[in-house]
């Protein structure tokens, strides 16, 4: 395809795109080329794309690759209306299917009990218990959890103040286990010389710098496995947990929503449909037409 090979010097002389990049471009548009069995470019419509679309769907392609194909066909039509004197642009307005959402995997109400427990008195089993609970009790994020800075916790009022994604603060409980668990840490702490830099920061390794997320989710594996809790564990399953085990609770999803720190309740809805068991009981014991008489 002529045109192909003038798109693809256009990307990599006048756009600099890398190699690779105009790789997965040719791919892209050869796999266009294929579906349309040589058809004119021009005559190309949009009804012809949605097709594609479809066949691309039929045999078991992700939304994202689909999207991706889309993206370089888009771009590809932009190129020839500006330089081949084309006149439509048939994949305008076209979307990829939408991928079915996957729900995240809780823990049991036990498995994180039992997770969260950890026991030992070293320097570094209190400070894992206390990240571990902080996790399961406030519902934090990683992020939010190696950036607490000792200001941000208040024992009196049982609270924790974070910083969340786009800055917004927002204030979440502290559960007694784990402000027993953060105590206990805060007086190992001050047995560390820690540099002056992460002199504020609440978890900080042994050497006196504030933990990385990368030690975080190590250590969370290696409790796993300690524990004997058989999942790939990592520290957003504790915030999964956390959601569930709430929600399963109260059934309030808007104070699970201000907890999680979502802006789009949405994104918290998610969590409904985690456990139809638990439903189903609320159901049975609820529902006046629910049980057999």
């Amino acid at each position: 395809m002529q045109y192909l090979d003038n798109y693809i010097q256009h990307l990599t002389f006048e756009r600099g795109l890398s190699t690779l990049t105009c790789k997965n471009y040719t791919r892209d548009i050869q796999l266009l080329e294929s579906l349309l069995e040589n058809a004119d470019l021009k005559t190309v419509n949009i009804q012809q794309v949605r097709r594609l679309i479809g066949i691309l769907h039929s045999r078991g392609l992700s939304s994202a690759s689909i999207a991706r194909a889309l993206s370089a066909w888009r771009g590809f039509y932009d190129y020839l209306i500006q330089h081949k004197g084309f006149t439509q642009n048939p994949v305008i307005g076209l979307r990829a299917p939408k991928a079915a959402k996957t729900l995240p995997q809780a823990l049991s109400v036990d498995q994180a009990i039992k997770f969260v427990s950890i026991e030992g008195d070293g320097i570094l089993d209190v400070r894992d218990r206390a990240i571990l609970e902080l996790f399961y009790s406030s519902g934090l994020r990683l992020a939010e959890l190696v950036n607490l800075d000792t200001s941000m916790l208040d024992f009196s009022e049982g609270t924790v103040t974070v910083t969340g994604k786009g800055n917004k603060t927002r204030i979440v409980p502290l559960g007694s286990h784990a402000a027993t668990a953060m105590q206990a840490w805060l007086l190992q702490r001050a047995s560390i010389k820690i540099i002056d830099k992460d002199s504020n920061a609440v978890f900080v390794t042994e050497q006196g710098r504030r933990i990385t997320p990368r030690a975080v989710q190590y250590r969370v594996k290696s409790w796993a496995i300690k524990q004997g809790i058989n999942t790939d564990m990592h520290p957003h399953l504790l915030r999964h947990s956390f959601a569930t085990h709430v929600l399963q609770s109260s059934q309030d999803l808007r104070a699970v929503q201000e907890m999680l720190g979502h802006a789009n309740i949405s994104t918290t809805q998610v969590y409904t449909h985690l456990d139809f068991h638990h439903l189903a009981k609320v159901y049975d014991n609820a529902h006046p037409r629910a049980k057999k008489k």
